[in-house]
C-alpha cells in the first residue's frame, strides 16, 4: 500500500504494474549509486520502465556525453496549469566517510532510513514516484509533472536543458515544487551561487631576483584579499531585516594550489571561489566587478614585467537564487497543502531559481533535513516520508 492510500485498481493499464510504498521506492532509488561523477542511466531506465508499466510516457534529456540524462513525465490531462514535482537524481561521494552500513543499501533502524541520497534528495523522488498509481486513479483537472535532473550537486547543470525541453514540448505548468530537504517547510527564497576558477600565469625567476619576476601566488593573494574585502563591505552594509543568515553576499576561496619551490617565484597558481549571493543581486555584475579589478588594478602591473603574464577566469557554475514571490501561486498552494505559514529561506542553492527564471512560480519543499545532506550515515526520518506522502495526497485531492 501507499502510505495512507489504497493501491488504485480502477485503471486497466495500471492493474498489472508493480506498486511501491515510498519506503520501497526509496530503497530502489538509493540502490543506484548515482554519484555525480558516474552515470545515472540505470536509475533513469528503472524510472522509465516503472512509468511505462503504469501507462505513463516519459522523455529523456541527455547531457553531451550521453552518459547522464534527465527525465520528465506528465500524468493527467494535456493542459496548461499543472504542478511540477522536481528532484535531482545525483548524490555526493561516500569515499572517506565512516559509514556503518552499505550507503547504497537502504537500512531501516529506529524510525530512520539510512542511505546515500535518502534525504538529499531521493526521498522526495521516491514519494512522488510511489504516488503515480494514485495520480492516475484521480480525476486530475490539470497535470502533475515529474521532473528528475542530473548533476545538481556539481553545479545544477542538468535542470536547465530539461526545463527548456519541458516548456518546448508543453503543456506549461503553473507551479513548481522542488523537493529538497526542508522538513516539509515551505521555503520561498534561497541564495544563488557562482563558482569561479581563477588561473594565474606569473613569471618565474630565482627568488633572489624577486623584482624581475611575478609571483602568481602573490597575485592570487591580492585577488583573494579583494574578495575578503568585498565580503567585509557586504557585512557592514547588511540589511538587519534581511531574512538570510548571513544576511549578505559572501565571497570565499575554497581551494588553492601553485608554485614549485620556496626559492622560485611561482609561475602558476589557481584557486576556486564561490560567491553566495542574495537572490536580488546579479551574479553577472559580481563577475564583472571581479574582472574589472583584475583588468584595471592587477594585470597591468604583471604585464609591465612580462607580457606572458595572464589571469584567466572561468565560470564553473552559475546558479540563480530563488526570489520570494509576492502572492506567488506556488507559495499559496504549498502553504495550503502543508499548513506551514512561517517565513522560511535558506542559504544553500537549489534548482528552484532555474525554474523561476523561466517565469514558473516556485517554492522548495521536501522531506528530510538538510543537516543530513552529504553526511556519513545520511538518513531521513520515516515520519518525514509520511508527511510528504500526506502532502501529495492533498495535492491530488486539490487538483481533482
Amino acid at each position: 500500500m501507499l502510505i495512507g492510500l489504497p493501491i488504485p485498481h480502477s485503471k486497466p493499464e495500471a492493474s498489472l504494474a508493480t506498486c511501491y510504498t515510498p519506503t520501497e521506492m526509496l530503497a530502489k532509488l538509493v540502490g543506484f549509486p548515482t554519484v555525480s561523477d558516474q552515470s545515472n542511466l540505470d536509475l533513469i531506465a528503472f524510472v522509465e520502465s516503472y512509468l511505462s508499466d503504469h501507462g505513463v510516457a516519459s522523455t529523456r534529456v541527455y547531457d553531451d556525453t550521453k552518459q547522464k540524462a534527465a527525465l520528465f513525465a506528465t500524468v493527467g490531462p494535456n493542459v496548461d496549469g499543472g504542478v511540477v514535482l522536481s528532484a535531482h537524481t545525483d548524490v555526493v561521494p561516500v569515499e572517506g566517510q565512516d559509514w556503518i552500513s552499505d550507503p547504497f543499501d537502504l537500512r531501516a533502524a529506529d524510525g530512520r532510513l539510512y542511505g546515500r541520497g535518502s534525504a538529499d534528495m531521493k526521498g522526495f523522488a521516491a514519494a512522488t514516484l510511489a504516488h503515480v498509481p494514485h495520480f492516475l486513479a484521480a480525476n486530475l483537472k490539470v497535470p502533475i509533472h515529474i521532473a528528475l535532473s542530473y548533476d545538481e550537486e556539481v553545479g545544477c547543470f542538468g535542470a536547465p536543458p530539461m526545463i527548456a525541453r519541458m516548456l518546448a514540448d508543453g503543456p506549461r505548468p503553473a507551479v513548481v515544487f522542488v523537493g529538497e530537504p526542508t522538513n516539509m517547510q515551505v521555503v520561498t527564497g534561497h541564495k544563488g551561487i557562482i563558482v569561479l576558477k581563477t588561473k594565474i600565469s606569473g613569471h618565474a625567476v630565482h627568488s633572489s631576483q624577486l623584482d624581475r619576476g611575478v609571483s602568481a601566488i602573490s597575485v592570487a593573494a591580492k585577488l583573494i584579499s579583494w574578495m575578503d574585502s568585498r565580503t567585509a563591505e557586504n557585512l557592514a552594509q547588511a540589511d538587519p531585516e534581511c531574512p538570510f543568515n548571513p544576511p549578505y553576499t559572501t565571497l570565499h576561496c575554497g581551494t588553492i594550489k601553485g608554485g614549485n619551490a620556496h626559492n622560485i617565484t611561482a609561475g602558476h597558481c589557481e584557486f576556486i571561489t564561490d560567491i553566495r549571493l542574495l537572490p536580488n543581486e546579479s551574479g553577472a555584475e559580481w563577475v564583472q566587478r571581479y574582472r574589472k579589478f583584475i583588468n584595471d588594478s592587477v594585470l597591468p602591473g604583471m604585464k609591465a614585467i612580462s607580457e606572458n603574464c595572464d589571469i584567466q577566469v572561468t565560470e564553473a557554475a552559475n546558479v540563480p537564487g530563488l526570489k520570494p514571490e509576492a502572492n506567488g501561486a506556488a507559495e499559496l498552494m504549498a502553504r495550503q497543502l502543508t499548513g506551514d505559514n512561517a517565513t522560511n529561506v535558506v542559504v544553500y542553492a537549489t534548482e528552484g531559481g532555474q525554474f523561476q527564471e523561466q517565469d514558473l512560480s516556485t517554492v522548495v519543499c521536501g522531506p528530510g533535513s538538510i543537516d543530513q545532506a552529504h553526511q556519513p550515515n545520511e538518513f531521513i526520518e520515516a515520519a518525514e516520508l509520511a508527511k510528504c506522502s500526506a502532502m501529495l495526497d492533498q495535492l491530488c485531492a486539490k487538483l481533482s
